[in-house]
């Protein structure tokens, strides 16, 4: 990033900068170049950053951090790291030692916390959306009662008659779902940036609240008419 919005198309090698809060000219020459390492959180751009040796760092700088790659469980090797630094000198403190997925988890503790809430609303916006769906549902089955037994009472089958009702009935549980479907697609880009790790339209979350609405209309449509054909069609004919 510091070379890119410093040094953009030109070789920064060789190049002297200097802090601007240095009291004294104190002068840094780069002799290589890193990639971006996001210092202060996963979810916030790159800074400007620069490294240089411990020993020529100035005296404003009075803390420094140590990053250690172990073959076993970091959580095992913290105490071996420590040691190693006491070693060379028993008087450093050294605090808040971290894994990096402490540090992963830590940056985005706010974020999963909002999406934590977010989620538990959804799921209990899905119960609600199922339990009305299903209430719509049988009642539009349960007042055609009359009509079921209207057809059989002419020499309707009752598998017929199933078919009949659950196909009226799916086709416009299909018709909600393919206008919530184009709802949801053009609302989640507004939580484009509470997601990390998962795209806004992420096809299996929409497949599985789908598949979970269609599979109520369907016990819903079914249940009703089911217990529609068995009843005698001339007391179908007198219910109200």
């Amino acid at each position: 990033m510091l070379v890119r919005q410093y040094f953009a198309n030109e070789d920064p090698l060789g190049k002297r900068i200097r802090w601007a809060r240095d009291p004294q000219i104190h002068w840094i020459t780069i002799v290589g170049v890193v990639g971006d390492v996001k210092h202060f959180g996963l979810d916030l751009p790159e800074q400007p950053a620069l490294y240089s040796p411990y020993t020529q760092i100035n005296p404003w700088k009075r803390w420094m951090a140590i990053a250690a790659r172990t073959q076993s469980s970091p959580e095992s090797m913290a105490q071996t790291v420590k040691q190693q630094i006491w070693k060379v000198d028993s008087q450093l403190p050294i605090t808040d030692v971290k894994t990096m997925n402490e540090v992963s988890a830590t940056s985005f503790a706010a974020r999963r916390f909002n999406m934590l809430l977010l989620a538990i609303f959804a799921g209990l916006a899905l119960v609600l959306a199922a339990v009305g769906i299903y209430g719509v549902m049988s009642y539009a089955v349960t007042k055609r009662t009359q009509e079921i037994g209207t057809r059989m009472a002419l020499g309707a089958p009752a598998s017929d008659v199933m078919k009949l009702i659950i196909r009226n009935g799916m086709a416009l549980t299909l018709l909600g779902v393919v206008i919530g479907l184009a709802g949801a697609l053009a609302l989640t880009r507004l939580l484009t940036t509470l997601l990390f790790g998962v795209t806004p339209t992420d096809k299996p979350t929409f497949v599985a609240v789908s598949a979970v609405l269609i599979l109520v209309a369907l016990v819903a449509c079914y249940l009703p008419a089911r217990r529609a054909t068995k009843v005698d069609p001339l007391v179908a004919l007198r219910y109200e």
